[in-house]
């Protein structure tokens, strides 16, 4: 039994490094040294001209919609409600929950006081999906462009990440939203164990 359940844990493991292995984080531009010290970081988060997939986030929010509208009405607009409320309930407090517990020391939130600002865009989702027989993982691409907060034109650095995965062990992520949480949930740790490494 024990050594079953090792070899769960190692496959699991293996799928979420496969996964993580995937997704790329660099530094677009500037500079994160100033941030060396910095115990707080204010964080806002933007959506505006995201893709999803292969279509405006427009599109894709209308299809959907008028999809599950016509197997039971009212389905598609409770559908489009907890696409939008997502973000606010589940997306960003993963992201920020992961972030501080990597960050080695520097809390991110809503912190107006912070001398510096995250400006996180999401400029592309991938909501993947998972039919039991098949599956793709969510992934999310972000730029985060960090700023002054009493000056946002002085931009300090901007770092890109692509294809931060998300999916749940052992495949039991049927939930869109759940595979998306988990891709915020990475975005967040490998951003932060970025700016810990280059804030010297």
């Amino acid at each position: 039994m024990k050594k079953q359940i090792i070899g769960l844990f190692l496959v699991a493991a293996s799928l979420v490094s496969n996964g993580a292995a995937a997704q790329k984080i660099r530094l677009a531009e500037g500079d994160l040294s100033p941030l060396a010290g910095e115990k707080e970081l204010n964080v806002e988060f933007d959506y505006k001209d995201m893709k999803v997939g292969k279509m405006t986030e427009t599109e894709y929010v209308n299809k959907k919609r008028d999809e599950y509208n016509k197997k039971e009405a009212g389905k598609g607009d409770n559908w489009v409600k907890a696409w939008e409320d997502d973000r606010e309930t589940r997306f960003e407090p993963k992201f920020l929950q992961s972030f501080n517990q990597f960050s080695g020391g520097m809390t991110a939130g809503p912190l107006a006081s912070a001398k510096y600002t995250m400006l996180v865009k999401t400029t592309f989702t991938e909501p993947g999906y998972n039919i039991v027989v098949h599956r793709v993982n969510a992934q999310v691409n972000l730029d985060a462009t960090i700023v002054e907060t009493a000056n946002r034109n002085k931009v300090v650095a901007k770092i890109t990440v692509e294809k931060s995965p998300g999916g749940a062990w052992f495949d039991n992520d049927f939930d869109t939203g759940q595979r998306i949480t988990e891709a915020y949930n990475n975005a967040g740790m490998s951003l932060a164990g970025f700016i810990r490494s280059k804030a010297h």
